[in-house]
């Protein structure tokens, strides 16, 4: 799906599809296919996590360093919660969090970064594992 930014001038989102998201700034796009961290004042990193089960309170705690006012958690292909106990980090410094699947997570992103607001996006891009077949 290709998603149209308002504003050019912030990091945005151009496109995502299954493992992977489209992203541009300045001119300069670039396809993506790990977990990645992006924020509406250029801040772009790797968030090493490829499934949702592995997240853990650090991974969250990596997101206070932006100093974001809110946090747009993609949760991968469908919608899925983190445990409380891992956004307290956030909670503590007052940073807002938005839990919303992956695709939902780009298209707020784009919305509120066009806006001029601190928003950072952790976008998780899950890889599927090939599936074992048993042979008879």
């Amino acid at each position: 799906m290709k998603l149209q930014p308002d504003r050019l001038d912030v990091q945005s989102i151009l496109g995502y599809g299954p493992g992977w998201v489209g992203l541009g700034h300045n001119g300069v796009a670039e396809k993506v296919e790990y977990s990645v961290v992006i924020g509406s004042g250029g801040e772009r990193f790797a968030w090493n996590c490829p499934k949702f089960e592995q997240l853990t309170a650090e991974h969250f705690a990596l997101l206070t360093t932006t100093q974001p006012e809110l946090v747009i958690f993609g949760s991968g292909t469908r919608l899925r919660f983190p445990p409380p106990a891992f956004l307290r980090s956030l909670m503590e410094k007052r940073i807002g969090i938005e839990t919303m699947d992956t695709l939902a997570a780009c298209r707020t992103y784009n919305i509120l970064a066009g806006e001029g607001r601190r928003v950072i996006a952790a976008l998780l891009i899950e890889t599927e594992s090939p599936v074992n077949e048993a042979s008879d």
